[in-house]
């Protein structure tokens, strides 16, 4: 379907509802066809993989011990 500058300014989101349908639609100025609306594919999300990132972290040998009292009178805890 053909549409003049003004009438696909006017009704765009009706002509991309056209353009999903699959119709064809182009945009004319005056008499001379100048772009056409074509759908895009979905943007493809990149697939996760489970564990990539796996041994690239650490944590210190006493991180889950208790603190101390001086540690939680740093911490504001006591």
């Amino acid at each position: 379907m053909q549409y003049t500058v003004h009438q696909a300014k006017t009704h765009l989101s009706r002509l991309l509802q056209e353009v999903e349908e699959g119709k064809e639609v182009i945009i004319a100025r005056g008499d001379k066809p100048v772009a056409r609306l074509v759908a895009t594919k979905p943007a493809r999300k990149p697939k996760r993989v489970f564990g990539a990132y796996q041994g690239q972290g650490w944590e210190a040998p006493d991180a889950w011990d208790p603190m101390t009292d001086d540690e939680l009178r740093e911490w504001g805890a006591l």
